[in-house]
């Protein structure tokens, strides 16, 4: 007996015949048993949807034991290789920028295959991809931002559960959307003061510069270039460069709005540092009642990256700092913590990782910034990558 199944309903001992979604875009190089969750996991992350099945030849096979996450697994590997990615794309983002203000053409292959390796890491492990986002360079703001909001609206989309492909466009169009700033001149692009008037209109300019830059692009989709020309748009139509009003803005074009803002409010610059995710989610909802951001997609991103996301850092009841490992989607205000640092004598201490969902003598009290205290998390991350 031959049948279509989702690809969440396959398992171990299943004889494959056919991939039947995306259709046309994979082939097997032959039928067989599938023969363990390695199959699976990876037709996950190339976005298989559904797949053929021959019942007749299918057998029941011993389930593999359960993978075991031994402590410091997560901060030795999996940010680690979530980390080389986003460093590989800083790399792309320069080169972007080099184009871009030498009037060449962008590489969008280059663009496409890092945001398809982002993806995969959001579909598979979005927890390292959402601990490396707090780990940023002050100087380097403009190459870290376009990414980080790459990253940001793959994640929402995903939490949306949007198509794979769709997701793609976006993750793109977010990578490219600022890339009109290297038409800005640096002294108001780095400008650390408040901008006067004029300036703020030269600022401003960005993003008519990005559209003009990423149309002339060979093969840029339609989606991608939208969500890049509505990433400064308003609800209420004060947005810029175009005033686009509220029916006319896409719930892509609204969703970027959010992730774009949403960094930079957390990211520190040289001259200016970040907001703790907690403060940023605040301002967020308060530009979702003056009408400049869509409240239902604001709460939508809040529950997507969690009260507390992953990688932020914490204080403790204990008088300990914590960084939020993973997420309790029924109990989110207590998620799981890996303890890293004691505020009495003020250094680093190695502590075992707690699920505060399950224990009552350590609670949150407050979301913090690492250099609240003087650290930062390069080292941060160390510690705990060396005590694995």
């Amino acid at each position: 007996m031959i049948v279509e199944k989702n690809l969440s309903e396959v398992c171990i001992g299943m004889y494959l015949l056919e991939i039947t979604l995306p259709k046309g875009k994979f082939q097997l190089t032959e039928a067989g048993i599938i023969k363990n969750s390695t199959i699976i996991e990876g037709f996950k992350a190339k976005g298989i949807e559904r797949v053929l099945i021959d019942l007749s030849k299918s057998v029941k096979q011993p389930q593999e034991k359960p993978r075991i996450k031994t402590k410091g697994t997560f901060f030795q590997q999996e940010v680690i290789k979530a980390r080389r990615v986003f460093d590989q794309s800083k790399n792309i983002q320069k080169k972007l920028f080099h184009a871009a203000e030498n009037n060449s053409p962008l590489d969008l292959e280059s663009v496409s295959n890092i945001t398809d390796q982002s993806i995969e890491l959001v579909f598979n492990n979005p927890d390292a991809l959402s601990c490396v986002l707090n780990i940023r360079n002050k100087d380097e703001y403009l190459l870290e931002h376009s990414v980080a909001v790459s990253v940001l609206i793959s994640m929402f989309a995903s939490h949306l559960k949007i198509d794979r492909e769709i997701v793609r466009e976006l993750a793109v169009g977010a990578f490219l959307h600022d890339v009109g700033k290297i038409k800005v001149p640096d002294q108001i692009l780095n400008k650390p003061g408040k901008l006067t008037d004029s300036e703020f209109e030269i600022m401003k300019s960005h993003a008519s510069h990005s559209i003009e830059i990423i149309k002339k692009t060979p093969k840029i989709s339609p989606l991608s270039l939208e969500v890049a020309a509505l990433h400064h748009e308003k609800l209420s139509g004060e947005g810029y460069p175009n005033g686009v009003k509220a029916e006319k803005i896409s719930r892509y074009g609204r969703m970027i709005a959010i992730c774009d803002i949403f960094d930079a409010l957390t990211s520190s610059r040289c001259y200016k540092e970040g907001y703790a995710q907690v403060k940023a989610f605040s301002i967020l909802r308060s530009l979702a009642d003056c009408n400049h951001l869509d409240k239902q997609l604001v709460a939508q991103f809040i529950q997507c990256m969690g009260v507390y996301p992953v990688g932020a850092i914490v204080q403790l009841d204990s008088n300990k700092l914590a960084i939020v490992e993973g997420q309790n989607r029924l109990d989110p205000i207590r998620p799981k913590v890996r303890p890293f640092y004691s505020l009495g004598p003020n250094q680093f201490a190695v502590e075992d990782n707690l699920d505060l969902s399950a224990i009552t003598q350590a609670q949150i009290v407050k979301c913090v910034r690492a250099d609240d205290f003087d650290l930062n998390m390069e080292q941060i991350i160390a510690f705990l990558a060396d005590q694995g």
